[in-house]
């Protein structure tokens, strides 16, 4: 075994040394920096799409024996060195990355289109910071030869694009010899179309690598047996031309054209059938729905760094065309977001590169499934990032709104209400008003809530953070009987979250009991709003007498400076229903307003609820 390990160590030294030499005796040449390889076509374009959106002069070659790799170049040597050292130090690229002089390219998969193997050599950057600046310097050259023009005629929309098949009636009848011939006078592209029209309609489950195999061959077989073929496990012309067409009908009718946006920087394929630009609102050129199918297209393009990407990141999940179910990731310079709810599918995806942050949204109707996965996939592989970039001032106007994001809404919820916390572990007790029929609860918009009880007849519920919380104070609850006619303080979110801190609203305490001579609520002089309801009622000293409750509605208009509290007897007694342990004094105090707006600060809540 040690033998064998050292021989291999030789080989590769030898292998190195040998490399070294062919490139020091042909210092003109042509070298390449080789990053990454794969034993499979499509993780090896994955691969070479993720990096041509973060590195330049990004290249793809077939090495052989089905392994596939990503390079630089090409550079002549002294430039390949820097950029190796370079991109390492910075991190972009992996530490076993290496030069080769490209004796092993068999042939170039990418760019898409590349035919030969040799062009002429890149201009690669002179220094590590040129490495970084060189392509801000060609787009804003664009950019600003873009934005000098007199007229700019938005978007450009090519002829829309039609599957590419041959009709079945054109083709003529084959014999299995036949169909074998035609089949091998495919190249390699029109095989894997195959494999993949075959994965999509349900018969292959291998890999999408070109080689007809036995796995491929089952799957033609179960797909003949499902249109009425022969069952031989070879696909005729006309067969292949079904299967094609059967996969591409799903995109019938959405018009697909490529669309390219010289302000974005963007060119990608779109259904202009569905959806057509209607304006720029940085760092969104806006596509919105030309029919009742409700589809929407954005496209995402703005200078700036990573915090501007992980900023970018965290506004777009607050927006109501990013639903809160569904997967999402951020890891490096780019982030994935997908939601969903009953209504839409919203797909989100940007990419940091170069100073320059650019993506694009789908929005799409929930029960659309099929056709949304195929169009994001067309999209997906259309995506080209031009030079230029938004400009931050484009379609700015004078219609502004905090509840507008660049002409996107924010995400509202259906109804907001005060509350306050009561323990330690961040109990909250609000009105059941807050609490009916919600999809999700929260409290301050941050932290999910559960309902650990609650009490229609009082009106009362207590909420569990989902999440541990450390409240700055919590709820004291007044033991004494207050005296009439004293001071009281009510802290509430009294315009439903608009403001970011609670505001106190202050009282006399009219009588000990309700209307009807009810023993658990306090009637209050004071002219309460309704986002208020849910919020502490406070002595002068800051002792909880009881909890906010609603204005009951009905025929019957009671005067504006007439509110009810449910009594602290009532809180602590569904509080301990619940198995909390809340706190209580017996002092009467008389605290400065100021301290009293702290501890009411400290302790009251925006409670949320949401669809």
């Amino acid at each position: 075994m040690t033998r064998f390990i050292l021989a291999s160590v030789l080989s590769v030294l030898l292998g190195v040394q040998t490399l070294q030499a062919q490139q020091e005796s042909d210092p003109g040449g042509a070298f390449w920096v080789l990053i990454e390889a794969q034993p499979g076509l499509t993780e090896i374009t994955n691969s070479l799409r993720r990096y041509d959106n973060r590195l330049e002069d990004v290249n793809g070659f077939d090495h052989g024996s089905g392994w596939y790799g990503v390079a630089l170049g090409p550079y002549s040597r002294a430039d390949a060195e820097r950029v190796l050292v370079t991109y390492r130090n910075q991190g972009r690229i992996p530490r076993d990355s290496y030069i080769s002089n490209g004796s092993d390219f068999r042939r170039q998969i990418w760019p898409v289109g590349a035919e030969q193997r040799d062009p002429e050599l890149a201009n690669a950057p002179a220094s590590a910071a040129e490495i970084d600046i060189r392509a801000d310097d060609i787009a804003g050259e664009q950019s600003a030869e873009v934005d000098a023009a007199e007229a700019d005629p938005g978007p450009v929309v090519a002829e829309a694009r039609e599957p590419q098949v041959v009709r079945e009636a054109e083709l003529p009848e084959e014999t299995l010899a036949e169909a074998r011939a035609s089949e091998r006078r495919l190249n390699r592209e029109e095989r894997m179309q195959i494999q993949i029209a075959l994965k999509w309609a349900g018969y292959y489950a291998g890999r999408i690598d070109a080689a007809i195999g036995p796995g491929t061959r089952a799957a033609m077989a179960g797909w003949q047996r499902d249109n009425a073929f022969d069952r031989t496990g070879v696909l005729t012309s006309r067969q292949r031309a079904e299967l094609l067409r059967q996969y591409n009908a799903v995109l019938d009718g959405l018009d697909l054209a490529l669309v390219r946006d010289e302000r974005t920087g963007i060119e990608m394929q779109m259904p202009t059938a569905e959806v057509a630009f209607a304006r720029y609102e940085p760092p969104f050129a806006h596509f919105d729905a030309r029919t009742d199918l409700g589809a929407r297209v954005l496209l995402i393009s703005q200078e700036g760094d990573r915090d501007t990407l992980y900023g970018l990141y965290d506004i777009m999940q607050t927006l109501e065309i990013v639903p809160q179910d569904g997967p999402r990731s951020r890891e490096g310079d780019s982030f994935t977001l997908v939601g969903r709810n009953d209504r839409i599918v919203s797909h989100t995806e940007a990419t940091l590169r170069n100073g320059r942050i650019k993506g694009f949204t789908l929005i799409w109707p929930a029960g659309d499934e099929e056709r949304r996965t195929r169009l994001l996939s067309e999209m997906q592989a259309s995506f080209t990032r031009l030079r230029g970039v938004l400009d931050p001032a484009q379609g700015w106007d004078d219609d502004q709104s905090v509840d507008l994001v660049s002409g996107l809404e924010i995400r509202k919820p259906r109804l907001s209400r005060s509350g306050f916390y009561v323990d330690r572990r961040g109990t909250v007790v609000t009105t059941t008003e807050v609490v009916a029929n919600c999809g999700r609860i929260t409290i301050n918009h941050d932290y999910a809530a559960e309902i650990a009880t609650r009490n229609a007849e009082l009106g009362i519920a207590v909420l569990r953070p989902r999440e541990a919380l450390a409240p700055m104070s919590f709820a004291d609850f007044q033991q004494s009987v207050p005296r009439l006619k004293s001071g009281v303080a009510v802290a509430g979110y009294s315009y439903g979250g608009v403001l970011n801190a609670p505001t106190l609203t202050f009282g006399k305490l009219a009588d000990l009991r309700g209307l009807n001579g009810e023993e658990d609520l306090k009637r209050l002089a004071l002219a309460a709003l309704e986002g208020d309801a849910g919020g502490p009622v406070m002595d002068t000293g800051g002792a909880v007498l009881g909890m906010l409750l609603p204005e009951t509605g009905g025929e019957r208009k009671l005067p504006e400076d007439v509110s009810f509290a449910a009594d602290s007897r009532a809180v602590l007694k569904v509080l301990r229903e619940a198995g909390v342990s809340p706190s209580a004094t017996s002092e009467i105090d008389d605290v400065a307003p100021a301290d009293l707006s702290d501890r009411a600060n400290g302790m009251t809540v925006l409670v949320s609820c949401w669809d």
